[in-house]
């Protein structure tokens, strides 16, 4: 179903909501740019991001979380995407010699916002609304520093069981976004009303 702008409010607050960030693991070597994928098969967390994959060189292979350890284990898969507390739950760390975790440049993260209709929301009284907007900012202060906490964890758990932990560096990210605006962001803005406003609203947040 497709909502316009103009009927619901995102999280209640300027476009905040609660993020789930996640990143890469190699079978056999680290994914940090690019050209790390080319000729990979290789499972992402979305549509949007096996377009860019593909844009980059890599094939897919669409699965559930669950299913990454016995693929990467039959050699079905070489290289995943997935959150950080998927990688962990689902023991992947056993499976890999290469964790791009999400650090300071995180390629990938799934955003939860807070949904309500505007028509809604507005009939609320402004105590209610005020309500609401200090409930979701409590929310999601307290989401944001349990979501670096289960970065930093999985950081540790692939260190632990001898993974090599690699780190996406600036240019690593600006070359993907590059690859995202001629693969997964031009095929957003066709197929999506108002698509174009809404992605740079998106690009807008900091």
């Amino acid at each position: 179903m497709r909502f316009g702008l103009h009927r619901v409010y995102l999280a209640l607050c300027s476009r905040k909501g609660a993020n789930d960030t996640g990143g890469f693991v190699g079978k056999d070597k680290c994914i940090t740019n690019p050209d790390d994928v080319k000729g990979l098969q290789t499972r992402a967390a979305g549509k949007a991001f096996e377009q860019m994959l593909v844009g980059a060189g890599a094939s897919i292979a669409s699965m559930a979380s669950s299913e990454i350890y016995n693929a990467m284990q039959t050699g079905v898969l070489n290289a995943a995407n997935t959150s950080s507390s998927s990688f962990v739950s689902y023991r992947i760390y056993e499976q890999v010699k290469c964790y791009t975790p999400a650090g300071d440049v995180a390629l990938w993260f799934m955003y939860q916002p807070l949904l309500m209709n505007k028509s809604k929301f507005e009939s609320l009284s402004d105590a209610q609304q005020a309500a609401l907007r200090a409930g979701a900012a409590k929310a999601e202060a307290f989401y944001l520093e349990e979501a670096k906490k289960q970065d930093a964890a999985s950081v540790k758990v692939f260190a632990d069981a001898g993974v090599e932990i690699a780190n996406m560096s600036p240019a690593d990210f600006e070359a993907w976004r590059a690859i995202a605006m001629e693969t997964s962001y031009k095929k957003f803005v066709s197929d999506v009303s108002d698509g174009q406003e809404l992605l740079d609203l998106a690009l807008s947040v900091e």
